[in-house]
């Protein structure tokens, strides 16, 4: 079965010390994403990364009482340079929590013949939980690399894996 990894929004708006949505816990998955990503390329996978592409004025700023972040054409929306993509690899812009609402993420799954993606990055009960859902609704086989994956608190983190686990079937790596 093809199967890609996918990167989200390990960016520097999110990783970075003092980010404008700093997620402290994303720093120390790093080497497990490194290793995600060796692993990928040694199997053959495809690596596809999920970045923000907000607008400036991004109703979702307002909306959740966020800071701006992941603005498209800025460093912040940029991958940290620990995880840079390679050539070969996929970007792919995403202007909210799914990777795959109102991205071309399905089509591009499709038109590559991959029926199974494993997730990495953050946040755990946001980004990744939304996209682990759209994907199994899409039926692609879901799974979350535990290690490879950062939330903004752990009670939160923890509860995304469980709900992923025992509700929407996804394997918990």
């Amino acid at each position: 079965m093809s199967q890609a990894l996918l990167i989200c929004d390990m960016l520097n708006d999110f990783v970075m010390e003092g980010a404008p949505l700093e997620v402290p816990e994303a720093r120390k998955i790093i080497p497990a994403i490194k290793r995600e990503i060796d692993r990928a390329r040694s199997e053959g996978d495809r690596i596809i990364y999920i970045v923000g592409a907000h607008e400036p004025e991004d109703k979702e700023f307002a909306k959740f009482g966020w800071p701006p972040h992941g603005i498209s054409g800025t460093p912040g929306a940029q991958v940290i340079e620990e995880l840079k993509p390679e050539p070969g690899d996929i970007t792919i812009g995403k202007p909210t929590f799914s990777s795959f609402h109102k991205t071309s993420l399905d089509e591009t799954l499709k038109e590559l013949g991959i029926k199974s993606i494993r997730l990495t990055g953050c946040v755990t009960h946001i980004g990744i939980f939304f996209t682990a859902y759209e994907g199994v609704l899409l039926d692609y086989a879901v799974s979350v690399v535990s290690d490879a994956v950062a939330g903004l608190a752990r009670q939160d983190h923890d509860a995304a894996l469980r709900i992923m686990k025992n509700i929407l079937g996804v394997n918990i790596l």
